[in-house]
């Protein structure tokens, strides 16, 4: 299921601000989230947009603390960031660092904003990237690759460890696999799931379709009501356990704090490297058990050194092609703005 984009002509270029901002958003909602929840509203105002957290498409189980949440309204930052690039649309980000609050970024239109030639490059990726969840062909990542993966992240304040070899490959690997078998013993964690899983000819604009997983009709149709009555953590860390060991490159990001404006600069960097990924003929997808459960978070942490993991993928050359999933449009996530902002919890750069 391919997005639906407006014609690149359709761009308003003598508009005011707030309509070329507006456009943008037809490219933020392409955006990876968690379970494709897609948890974010896009407040227009005169000279900006707002990104805020859409609480009630909160995942209460796996992210009872929306650590993934923010991570995936960063997605959606970055993918404005490109497209505004792309429109040589000046802006500059700010990101509100007021804990528990629902507006997490804005993006101005400031136009003494640099230019961001090398995010405009990204601009082809937006609609193109996928999650890939099947096999990737073996040694198709190179280190020259990894090492722009983890340069991008810095430039985020986000760090990148790259694991390749069996031997390390394989100790993030049992983690996974350790990880599926408790979330799966969960009640309210496959109720959680099964409640995102959709058929193949469903028409929800959300959620992960059974074709994401490989299933045809039949399965597709089945597997909501298996996942949420049968404890399948056997054959899913079986699974995963192979996909991980055999993975070309297991990637973990990780920051030095865990307040929610780090989780949306893990959201930029992540959507940065997933585009230059599939700029390069790469495809990635998550592996994030091991992060979503505390215990097992702490043990990552201290075997990868890194003081709060916040995203594990697996990157690669995919063995065949994933289809799209499905994309709530700009107009539904879109809200024209009603009252003032207040701007002093705000730190830009």
């Amino acid at each position: 299921m391919k997005p639906v984009l407006p014609d690149e002509s359709s761009f308003p270029a003598d508009g005011t601000p707030a309509e070329k901002l507006r456009f943008l958003v037809h490219w933020g909602v392409l955006a990876p989230s968690s379970h494709n929840s897609q948890p974010w509203l896009f407040i227009m105002r005169d000279d900006h947009v707002a990104i805020h957290a859409d609480r009630s498409r909160a995942l209460p189980v796996v992210d009872p603390h929306d650590r993934e949440l923010a991570i995936s309204c960063g997605c959606a930052l970055m993918y404005l960031r490109v497209a505004a690039a792309h429109y040589d649309v000046p802006v500059r980000v700010y990101r509100n660092t007021e804990e528990e609050s629902d507006l997490l970024a804005s993006l101005y239109y400031d136009e003494s904003a640099p230019a961001q030639n090398a995010l405009a490059a990204l601009f082809e990726c937006l609609p193109k990237r996928v999650t890939n969840r099947f096999a990737y062909v073996e040694d198709s990542v190179s280190e020259e690759q990894l090492s722009l993966f983890a340069e991008i992240c810095a430039a985020h304040r986000v760090i990148m460890r790259s694991y390749h070899d069996d031997f390390a490959r394989h100790a993030i690997a049992d983690r996974i696999s350790r990880s599926d078998r408790k979330q799966m013993a969960s009640k309210a964690y496959r109720r959680e799931l099964a409640s995102w899983l959709h058929h193949n000819r469903s028409r929800s604009l959300d959620g992960m379709p059974g074709f994401t997983q490989g299933m045809g009709e039949f399965m597709s149709l089945a597997a909501p009501i298996a996942v949420r009555t049968f404890d399948l953590g056997e054959g899913q860390a079986a699974k995963d356990l192979e996909l991980a060991e055999h993975s070309p490159a297991l990637c973990i990001f990780g920051t030095n704090k865990d307040h929610h404006s780090d989780w949306v600069r893990t959201g930029e960097a992540l959507a940065q490297v997933l585009l230059v990924a599939a700029q390069q003929g790469l495809a990635a997808s998550f592996l994030n058990q091991p992060i979503e459960i505390d215990i097992m978070r702490t043990e990552l942490a201290k075997h990868v050194g890194l003081r709060f993991p916040q995203i594990l993928i697996r990157v690669g050359k995919p063995t065949r092609e994933s289809k799209h999933t499905p994309r709530r449009p700009a107009g539904v996530v879109t809200i024209e703005a009603t009252e003032p902002e207040d701007f002093e919890a705000f730190q830009g750069f």
